[in-house]
């Protein structure tokens, strides 16, 4: 069993000591995000667990505690994008403390365990191609050494985040567009000594760019020096990569507020939601009932 924490709430920057909590006493229960009256008993002990794969933007909370995970093989998908303020407000300062917190984190546990993420890809009248390969470059080279792998993917629509993301002013991202962004990407990368892979885009075929594996068991059986008996995550696009695993999140709980998030439905259900959490109770965001 490989445990996801999480693709709907980012549980490093929010949720750290209520995960060391649930480590130690071995468990997690979690809810059906379509039916919470749906719950699962989920083991989190080493005898039980194959692998964690944590997702995160901001690893700070975790950094003096990792000695914890010792007894598990892990890694992070650490997202850094070179967007501001206006799309990612909940975020701290990528120059001053997210590209140093991806340096120290590397540093502490080895640059395979820590997976550069460069996603989603928009365009807008500020974020313009220009824009993006010039700060692809900055946080390549300063990111060389400390990452073996890029994964990078362009804006998925949704319903519930085009609303929010009007303010932006999105422009259309054409095949053209996509075709010299990812060249210019892939050259950089080269030029850094990373790895450039996709998260389930059709061009990338034509390109030759590998498909990305987020739930990547190869990278579990490095870390781990043994083989994972994972198959391929059914539940995921046709193109994904992931193996199976197991999601510990739920979804309105993450105040890092990027307006491109799926997994958010607005600032308000966030801030209700997460009043709801109990660092100490065995679900993310409740208590346990009669």
């Amino acid at each position: 069993m490989i445990i996801s924490a999480s693709r709907r709430t980012d549980i490093p920057a929010y949720y750290s000591e209520w995960f060391f909590h649930r480590l130690r006493e071995g468990y997690v229960l979690t809810q059906n995000p379509r039916n919470p009256r749906q719950i699962k008993r989920i083991s989190l002990t080493p005898e039980s667990v194959d692998g964690i794969v944590f997702w995160t933007k901001n690893p700070l909370p975790m950094l003096d505690r990792l000695g914890e995970l010792d007894f598990f093989p892990y890694y992070f998908q650490f997202t850094l994008n070179s967007y501001g303020k206006d799309a990612e407000p909940g975020l701290p300062s990528k120059n001053d403390v997210l590209l140093p917190a991806f340096q120290r984190l590397s540093e502490q546990i080895g640059r395979d365990r820590v997976v550069w993420r460069y996603d989603p890809i928009f365009l807008t009248p500020h974020y313009t191609l220009e824009y993006h390969c010039r700060y692809f470059r900055v946080m390549a080279s300063r990111l060389s050494g400390y990452t073996e792998t890029c994964t990078v993917s362009f804006l998925d629509f949704y319903r519930n985040t085009a609303s929010r993301m009007a303010p932006l002013q999105l422009l259309p991202m054409t095949e053209e567009a996509q075709i010299k962004i990812l060249t210019s990407f892939s050259e950089t990368a080269k030029e850094y000594g990373i790895s450039l892979n996709m998260c389930a885009e059709p061009i990338s075929k034509r390109l030759g760019i590998p498909s990305a594996s987020c739930i990547d068991a190869s990278r579990l059986e490095r870390i781990s020096g043994r083989r994972l008996p994972a198959e391929r995550d059914k539940n995921q696009r046709p193109m994904c990569g992931c193996a199976a695993s197991v999601d510990i999140g739920m979804y309105d709980c993450c105040a890092n507020g990027c307006l491109y998030c799926y997994a958010n439905s607005g600032p308000a259900a966030v801030a209700r939601r997460m009043q709801l959490h109990d660092p100490k109770s065995p679900f993310l965001l409740s208590k346990v009932k009669p």
